[in-house]
């Protein structure tokens, strides 16, 4: 049957009958609030729908589930695993994880799909699922589509065969994975930051077997967040981290919700994963030269002008936002990295798998340091060459109208550029299309806007290579256009 567009809870069709918000089928996975935007038949009938596409394209029948850990991603996932039961596949439930272990077990237990209950760093009130058929890739926009039109169009289709299965024991294979041989040779003092989410169960301990001391800081699992939403791009948490390194005089701090990795360093300077990705592919490309690092658009142009980059002839390919692109890209180009703002970091073969994950780039980053002995954090990010850029920062646009809304503003900032017009007062050298419109001026600063993939926002970051007063009159310029259309709100922060 077709699942509704809208239903009341407390209501006999509520419990019975799916209901899903059309909206929730985002680029590359899916998000809705629970339970206003979807009700568990909702979740039974996607599961339902997700068999029925990985039968349509001839998936061996084999799937690893897991959930976040939320109080209702349980019985979210349960609904999940019914609806794909139902389509006949066999569901090996790995439990409670975070999505790249999810992303892990895909390899680990040979199973070629997966499907993870997350509703990422939205807050509380938000559940998903990420998905993906080929590994380590996740669904994109033409697999999403696909997916919509099954769920939706009530094509989903009973098949026998189905079956389930607990697997135990992944959580620690997954850690064994990640730590491998590897031991700290230098004392190393960091901050652990997880905001009581399901990083918690994972991260503490991964540090203490690679030799590393933890400054523990909300690393107990409460899916109530009594402290701050686990968002290492939120200044909430960075902040928070910031406070506990000055605090406990750690070397730095990294913060984690699911797959993503904040860093504050040794003064308490909280550096945007950008500038870390930078960090991180300067040492990278002196035991790889000539590799290539894809970027997303919200991400610093260093990329392409760090002249340490340069001499090891290394390749910038900046790319659209969003974990499934990125992954996409990553594979297409044979990268050996690719970096994210947002702090998704997708570290390729003969690092990682391809996949983000935040527990992953904290290892890594400890054999960075190893590899640097006698400097700290801040060493490395004065080393860069010096930007002033803005938080990522999202002004309301409801999800039926901000695309409709990018498109206009994208047209009226290639409008400016094809006039000779200027931003912050310098002539526009190019406005890049790839994803929303990144407006690059003629001394290589620049502003952003696209839209958001995950909620009903646009997204908007500017950089100056010269000045935070630069940077300033580039997001009042950029600003000023977003402001001709009615329908943008109010920025979750500013600068």
């Amino acid at each position: 049957m077709k699942p509704l567009a809208k239903s009341t809870p407390n209501t006999w069709e509520f419990l019975r009958d799916p209901m899903i918000a059309p909206t929730g089928f985002r680029e590359y996975d899916a998000r809705w609030k629970y339970p206003g935007e979807i009700n568990l038949p909702g979740m039974t009938a996607l599961g339902l729908g997700l068999g029925t596409q990985m039968m349509r394209r001839g998936i061996r029948p084999d799937i690893a589930v897991g959930n976040d850990y939320r109080d209702y991603s349980l019985a979210i996932k349960h609904a999940l695993v019914l609806g794909l039961m139902r389509a006949g596949i066999n569901v090996h439930d790995i439990g409670p994880a975070l999505s790249p272990m999810a992303y892990f077990s895909q390899f680990h237990l040979d199973v070629p799909a997966v499907a993870m209950v997350t509703a990422s760093h939205n807050p509380n009130g938000w559940t998903g699922v990420k998905m993906g058929f080929d590994r380590p890739l996740t669904h994109g926009p033409d697999e999403m589509a696909e997916l919509r039109d099954i769920v939706l169009g009530g094509e989903g289709e009973d098949r026998p065969g189905g079956s389930y299965r607990f697997v135990d024991g992944v959580k620690e294979a997954y850690l064994d994975d990640l730590v491998g041989d590897f031991r700290m040779s230098r004392p190393l003092k960091v901050v652990c930051a997880t905001g009581n989410g399901t990083a918690s169960a994972f991260a503490p301990e991964l540090f203490r077997r690679i030799g590393v001391e933890v400054v523990e800081s909300h690393n107990t699992l409460d899916y109530t967040f009594p402290h701050y939403n686990p968002n290492p791009e939120a200044m909430e948490m960075l902040h928070d981290m910031a406070h506990s390194v000055k605090e406990s005089g750690a070397d730095f701090a990294l913060g984690f919700d699911g797959d993503r990795c904040g860093v504050v360093d040794d003064e308490g300077e909280e550096i945007f994963a950008d500038k870390v990705g930078v960090i991180m592919a300067r040492d990278l490309a002196r035991l790889h030269p000539g590799a290539t690092f894809v970027a997303d658009v919200k991400s610093t142009g260093l990329f392409a002008s760090d002249p340490e980059l340069k001499k090891h002839g290394v390749r910038a390919d900046y790319w659209k936002t969003g974990h499934s692109h990125m992954k996409r890209r990553v594979k297409q180009l044979g990268a050996l990295a690719g970096f994210e703002k947002s702090g998704h970091y997708f570290l390729a073969e003969p690092i990682g798998r391809g996949y983000d994950c935040g527990m992953r780039v904290a290892v890594e980053i400890c054999k960075l340091m190893d590899r640097n002995p006698g400097k700290s954090m801040s060493d490395l990010r004065k080393a860069l060459p010096r930007t002033w850029s803005t938080p990522t920062m999202s002004p309301y646009a409801a999800d039926t109208e901000k695309y409709a809304i990018l498109d206009r503003l994208v047209a009226k900032l290639v409008a400016r550029a094809d006039e000779g017009g200027t931003l912050a007062g310098r002539p526009i050298k190019e406005v890049v299309t790839v994803n929303g419109a990144r407006v690059i001026l003629d001394n290589g600063s620049w502003g952003l806007v696209r839209a958001s993939s995950n909620t009903p926002n646009l997204v908007v970051v500017c950089e100056s290579s010269e000045s935070e007063a630069e940077m300033r009159a580039i997001f009042h310029d950029v600003d000023a256009v977003i402001r001709t259309e009615p329908g943008v709100g109010d920025y979750d922060q500013t600068i």
